[in-house]
């Protein structure tokens, strides 16, 4: 009877198929690059296979809008400061309550207070995702990822760069894996370049490079400003969109008023329409330092911009360097300007690059390929723990 009674338990941890609760845990639902991410995989992860609930330890923000039209609940937990035992306890508690199958944090804050909040030995597996080589860490944040590791079953880097980074800051290789950032491709209306452009006063014949992201010192927003100069000492029917805000904004205002060139740079400011913003522009700029898998590439590529970007491992990963756009060395003001200037002259070569770009994007970045590898993930750790769980069975005998 007791072996009967054992099969039948194994039986039943091996067959039943039962709808995975997954929470999701993130600082903020801003309009940013990883919320948007978190976003795409909450409303598109399959609902016969998946129930979802999303927590944002510091506030909503506009992606809790979407979340919620897509029935999905969201929970807030207003944490007020870096260290708040609050916002920690009503994170253990809605653990408690939901009972997750599965928790999946994004970026450090969540990472950590995710981790910590599940306990030493977690009652459930625990993905962790990566965003960024993210080089700004202190010690004091290495040490806490260290030693979080042995509660975490996956570390997720949205690109192999990621992925590597941390690997050299000890988490086991085993325990990493990659899943690029998703994007869907828009439909652009044919009026879109003229009506956009109309509606930010800029000529409908004009050149016009851009840069959508955050005004921070690792972005090099002031590198791209002096080859924009560089650009309209030889054409003077040229604008630079920058679209964002952060604490460079007012430094990087001045240094465009003292070139004496602000009317031809338009400092949008963060906008929700962002991308659909995108098709004023001829040809797309980052100049980063370190990025993890940039959104906005991506967004650019799938609006089918031609995208000239520093040479950094993560734009490696996107960028096909003469084919679906072009890579500079970091910090090289002239090859931006240069580079740019040569599609200004060949129309044909812009459409060509920006065509596959577009293409790269669809067939290898896709939002349906991103929810299908973490739907992956999140069925191999179930399976982990059904696995883990029959062993115990069967060794109690």
């Amino acid at each position: 009877m007791r072996r009967q009674a054992r099969f039948s338990q194994i039986g039943e941890l091996n067959t039943i198929s039962r709808v995975i609760k997954l929470l999701l845990v993130i600082p903020t639902l801003d309009r940013s690059g990883a919320e948007k991410q978190l976003t795409l995989l909450a409303t598109r992860l399959p609902r016969p296979d998946f129930s979802v609930h999303v927590a944002a330890l510091t506030r909503g923000g506009p992606y809790a809008l979407e979340l919620a039209a897509a029935g999905i609940p969201v929970t807030v937990l207003n944490k007020r400061m870096k260290c708040d035992p609050v916002a920690y306890l009503r994170l253990r508690s809605l653990l408690r309550e939901l009972r997750p199958d599965i928790m999946h944090t994004w970026l450090f804050a969540a990472n950590a207070y995710g981790r910590l909040a599940a306990g030493p030995r977690p009652a459930f597996p625990i993905v962790v995702s990566e965003r960024c080589v993210d080089s700004w860490k202190t010690g004091w944040q290495f040490w806490l990822d260290r030693r979080l590791v042995g509660r975490t079953a996956r570390v997720v880097g949205n690109s192999q760069s990621v992925a590597d980074f941390y690997r050299d800051r000890g988490v086991p290789a085993g325990k990493l894996a990659v899943v690029h950032n998703g994007m869907d491709s828009p439909e652009i209306p044919a009026t879109a370049r003229d009506d956009v452009r109309r509606m930010l006063g800029i000529p409908a014949e004009s050149f016009v490079v851009g840069y959508v992201g955050r005004l921070a010192r690792q972005k090099r927003v002031t590198d791209l400003i002096w080859a924009f100069e560089l650009i309209r000492v030889m054409h003077e029917d040229v604008y630079f969109v920058i679209v964002g805000d952060g604490p460079e904004r007012g430094r990087l205002e001045q240094f465009s008023d003292s070139l004496q060139i602000e009317g031809r740079v338009k400092f949008l400011g963060h906008r929700e329409d962002a991308q659909q913003l995108l098709p004023a522009i001829d040809v797309f700029w980052l100049a980063s330092d370190f990025e993890g898998l940039s959104n906005s590439v991506m967004e650019a590529m799938a609006a089918g911009l031609p995208v000239v970007a520093s040479n950094i491992s993560p734009n490696r990963e996107l960028i096909d360097d003469g084919k679906t756009g072009y890579l500079v060395p970091t910090g090289d003001r002239v090859a931006f300007a240069q580079l740019a200037e040569r599609l200004l002259l060949d129309r044909t070569l812009a459409l060509r690059l920006g065509a596959a770009g577009r293409a790269r994007i669809a067939s290898e970045f896709s939002a349906d390929r991103m929810v299908d590898a973490y739907s992956r993930i999140y069925h191999d750790m179930i399976d982990s723990a059904t696995a883990s769980a029959a062993k115990g069975a069967s060794c109690a005998e």
